[in-house]
């Protein structure tokens, strides 16, 4: 371990891990080339377009710009942990139904930020939507798809949630 290194444990797509980190990295550093789960992606390198959202502790944060220190005691959730049952979740389902993608580099980002939206509020207007998702770029201009799909995700989580009770 070096002097600008450091251990840090969190939960990564609820599984319990430790890593030494440089503490000048990020979270997306360190979880795309230490666990090789590349689902988001560094685009802007400033936190502006959204390709590196990763959830922590339930929050959406850019992970270019996050540092991995920080993770430490955390919960880190990536895109490839939603489907980890092995089923869609239903927000990848409804991005898939609605063509909310053309050439998918933002999906991920935009797939995590619509989850994040969708736990806080599970029935949003298309402002709210808009507004969630406000820091996210597409740069294929696939906007009026991704608002279908969040609005047909907050539809089949609210159905999947009825069919449970």
């Amino acid at each position: 371990m070096s002097a600008t290194s450091t251990v840090i444990h969190f939960v990564l797509n609820a599984q319990p891990v430790s890593v030494e980190v440089e503490t000048n990295e990020t979270l997306l550093e360190v979880v795309r080339d230490r666990y090789a789960l590349v689902g988001c992606r560094e685009s802007c390198g400033q936190g502006l377009c959204g390709c590196c959202t990763l959830i922590v502790d339930g929050q959406s944060v850019s992970g270019c710009l996050y540092p991995a220190p920080f993770a430490d005691g955390t919960e880190v959730t990536t895109v490839e942990h939603l489907d980890a049952s092995g089923t869609l979740d239903p927000v990848q389902e409804a991005f898939i139904q609605c063509g909310a993608f053309q050439c998918g580099f933002c999906t991920s980002g935009f797939i995590l930020m619509s989850r994040e939206l969708l736990d806080r509020n599970p029935d949003p207007s298309e402002d709210e939507i808009r507004n969630a998702l406000s820091g996210n770029l597409c740069r294929c201009g696939a906007y009026p798809e991704i608002i279908k799909a969040v609005q047909l995700a907050a539809t089949l989580r609210r159905a999947t949630l009825e069919e449970v009770h």
